[in-house]
C-alpha cells in the first residue's frame, strides 16, 4: 500500500496507472538534449550540414564534441530511468511491457553512442576516410556504427509497440493517434539514410530529420504520460467535489 505501485488489472480497458511527475520531466529533458546537433552548424560550422553524418560532430578530433557526446550521454541515462519508471509504476500488459523495455534500450544505446564516438570525421578528412574504408579504426570507431544502427531500431520497436499497446488497451491517445505516423516516418527516413549513403549525398539532412523525429517521439510519450496524470488529477477533484456536494 505504501509503495504507490497501482495494481495490475486483468481488466482489457483498465487504465495504465500514472507515473510521479519527474519521470514526465526526464522524458521531456531526454528529448531536448538528444537535439544537441541543431547547434552543430554554429559550433562547428565546418561539417557539411547536407552530407556530413552527425555523429561526425562528437568524434574525438571535432570541436565541442564532448557537448554532443554529453548529449547522447543524457538521453541514454534519463530514457533507461523513464522506462524503469513506467514499468516499475504503470499496468504491466505484454505489449505495453515491451515497449518500455525497447526504450529502456534506445537509451543504453545511446550511451553506447557517447561511449565510443568516431576517430575523426570522414566527410571533412580524407585520410580518414581512406582508413575507415581500410578498416584502420579504431574498436570505439567501429562499434559506433553498431550502436547508432541500434538507436533506431530499438527506438522504432519501442514506438510501435507502445503505440499498439495505446489502440489495443485504449490507453495514452497520443500515442494511439501520433505514434504509428512517427514510426511510419522514421522507416522512410531510414530507407532514405541508406539511399543516401550509397549516393553520397544528403546524408546530413536525411539524418537531421531522422533524429528530430526519435525527439518527437520522446515528447509524445511524454505528453500521454502527462495526459494520464492530468486526467487522473481532474478525476480526483471531481469526485472529491461530488463527496463535498453530497455531504452538503
Amino acid at each position: 500500500m505504501g509503495s504507490g505501485r497501482r495494481p495490475v488489472d486483468s481488466g482489457e480497458h483498465t487504465g495504465p496507472g500514472i507515473v510521479p511527475a519527474p519521470v514526465i520531466v526526464l522524458t521531456v529533458v531526454a528529448a531536448i538534449a538528444y537535439a544537441t546537433f541543431l547547434v552543430g552548424s554554429v559550433l562547428n560550422p565546418d561539417l557539411d550540414f547536407f552530407n556530413g553524418y552527425v555523429s561526425e560532430l562528437s568524434a574525438a578530433d571535432q570541436p565541442f564534441h564532448y557537448i554532443y557526446g554529453a548529449g547522447d550521454l543524457v538521453t541514454g541515462v534519463l530514457t533507461i530511468l523513464v522506462a524503469l519508471g513506467a514499468l516499475r509504476r504503470l499496468t504491466r500488459r505484454p505489449l505495453a511491457t515491451a515497449g518500455w523495455a525497447f526504450l529502456g534500450l534506445f537509451g543504453f544505446f545511446a550511451i553506447g553512442d557517447a561511449a565510443f564516438p568516431l576517430d575523426c570525421a570522414p566527410s571533412l578528412d580524407t585520410w580518414c576516410a581512406l582508413r575507415e574504408r581500410s578498416g584502420h579504426v579504431s574498436l570505439s570507431h567501429e562499434l559506433h556504427a553498431v550502436t547508432s544502427s541500434s538507436v533506431v531500431v530499438c527506438w522504432l520497436a519501442a514506438i510501435v509497440l507502445l503505440s499498439l499497446a495505446a489502440r489495443r488497451y485504449r490507453w495514452w491517445p497520443a500515442l494511439a493517434r501520433w505514434g504509428w505516423r512517427l514510426a511510419v516516418a522514421q522507416t522512410v527516413l531510414a530507407a532514405c539514410t541508406l539511399t543516401a549513403m550509397y549516393m553520397g549525398q544528403w546524408l546530413g539532412v536525411v539524418q537531421r530529420v531522422q533524429i528530430c523525429v526519435l525527439c518527437l517521439g520522446l515528447l509524445v510519450i511524454a505528453w500521454a504520460l502527462y495526459a494520464d496524470r492530468r486526467d487522473a488529477a481532474k478525476a480526483a477533484r471531481d469526485a472529491a467535489a461530488a463527496s463535498e456536494g453530497a455531504r452538503l
